[in-house]
């Protein structure tokens, strides 16, 4: 039988980046689902005040490998 891999669909969010929204996404997930194998971003925005970026988000899919063993 072949390998099988699941997808969710998480929203990251951090005051300083996109790159760190990815990150705090995986890490996030991270703690919940086991063998994260992947991630795409799949969607870019951002909160403006004052004229001034204030967060930035991101919209991923994680992907992670199905445990043939698991009931």
């Amino acid at each position: 039988m072949g390998r099988v891999a699941k997808v969710i669909e998480l929203v990251g969010e951090s005051p300083t980046s996109w790159q760190h929204a990815v990150e705090d996404a995986v890490q996030e997930a991270n703690k919940t689902v086991d063998n994260i194998t992947g991630v795409e971003v799949t969607n870019w925005t951002a909160t403006v005040a004052n004229g001034k970026v204030n967060e930035y988000k991101v919209d991923v899919k994680i992907a992670f490998g199905v445990d043939p063993n698991r009931r």
